[in-house]
């Protein structure tokens, strides 16, 4: 008897489940089903997977986070100067201090400001500082609405923090020092979410792999440039990532580490796929059925890759974990985006603006997150884990 969990792999062959302890469960399916489609699809991918199926990957968020950025680590973030600046504490001036480092994600600089609306609150109470900084996360989220990794970051530090009803019958200084030793805790565990991802997904790319991506994502970026760094040779087809064109900065990100690439437009995803190995997309947020909602020409990409039984893999970290479950393409907010196409379109047309697009979870094989290696399945389990 098994039992669901962060560290299992489930084998895309519906009559097999491969765990990472080795062990396999069979329901009147030959072994050599297995080695038949293997031998059919000759790609990297079935080599990569075969080797984790007996490979153990830790659930424990934090053990693996401090793996990834022991404290010191030069890589990690000062907190933003206020410049002498002695007006009153703004939870949006701070976030927006915290937005200027560069490679620090919305809704971490997010978590980050509402840790300091901890550090420097005047409350008396309990109450009126959980109040205080539900106000704080309220005018965060209302910041963007349409930012689905900062809602489910500030929903998520508000969980972590407050979670526990023992804060209510400690003093009230010691009830505050232990909010900000979880603010900041959370914020660490959050800063090194990239790091982990990168360590992770790194082992599914082996020698002479062929990968896509789409537009451009830092945790994406961040995990190719360690495999490159530990010595992997492989080439990447980047998408142009039309209406903003972010697939010209991640080539170029690319190309300064030495990666080889090739720049594509989104309408040669089908005529380049055949030379494909493996998919790789980033993700604006992650919701309860597994899918992901991300960048305009994800779900498209994916269908394509699914056709083609290439394997899609997605980079998201585990702040991006939203309460949400999208039905179809309009079930979801609008995000819109101007698009320039170059010549001028007659007023009468009315211009898809849309800048993102949901991708239901049965066109994903394995989401690398910081709290593990996930198939799309599990990953309502872990929205339960990290909002109850």
């Amino acid at each position: 008897m098994w039992r669901r969990s962060a560290s299992f792999v489930l084998d895309r062959n519906p009559f097999t489940v491969h765990m990472t302890g080795g062990e396999e469960q069979e329901e009147g399916s030959p072994r050599g089903m297995e080695d038949k489609r293997k031998n059919k699809n000759n790609s990297t991918y079935y080599e990569t997977r075969a080797g984790h199926h007996t490979t153990t990957v830790t659930p424990d968020w934090l053990a693996q986070a401090e793996a990834a950025v022991p404290r010191g680590d030069p890589e990690w973030p000062q907190s933003p100067s206020t410049d002498g600046n002695s007006k009153p504490f703004d939870v949006i001036d701070e976030f927006n201090r915290w937005r200027k480092q560069p490679d620090l994600a919305e809704a971490v600089a997010a978590i980050m400001a509402l840790a300091a609306v901890i550090r420097r609150s005047e409350a008396s109470t309990m109450m009126e500082l959980e109040i205080e900084l539900k106000n704080a996360s309220d005018t965060l989220k209302l910041w963007d609405e349409t930012s689905i990794s900062l809602s489910a970051g500030c929903d998520l530090f508000m969980r972590y923090v407050t979670r526990t009803a023992a804060l209510e019958y400690e003093d009230f200084h010691t009830a505050k020092s232990r909010l900000i030793e979880r603010g900041e805790r959370f914020g660490e565990i959050s800063l090194k979410a990239r790091k982990t991802i990168a360590m992770l997904g790194q082992d599914f790319i082996v020698d002479g792999s062929k990968i896509l991506v789409h537009g451009f994502s830092r945790v994406v970026l961040m995990l190719l440039k360690m495999a490159s760094s530990n010595g992997k040779n492989f080439s990447v087809f980047c998408t142009e990532g039309r209406p903003d064109n972010t697939g010209i900065k991640m080539t170029k990100e690319l190309v300064a580490v030495g990666v080889p690439v090739k720049l594509i437009i989104d309408c040669a995803v089908a005529y380049t796929m055949e030379k494909v190995d493996l998919v790789l997309f980033g993700a604006d947020g992650v919701v309860e059925s597994g899918g992901i909602i991300n960048m305009m020409g994800t779900y498209q990409t994916a269908l394509v890759a699914h056709s083609m039984n290439k394997p899609v893999y997605v980079a998201a970290e585990s702040y991006k974990f939203a309460r949400l479950y999208p039905l179809d393409q309009t079930d979801m907010s609008p995000a819109p985006c101007p698009i320039d196409f170059g010549v001028p379109v007659p007023s009468s047309v009315d211009v898809e603006m849309s800048a993102r697009d949901y991708t239901p979870p049965q066109y994903l094989t394995l989401l690398f997150t910081d709290l593990g290696v996930l198939t799309p399945s599990a990953i309502s389990d872990e929205l339960i884990k990290l909002y109850l």
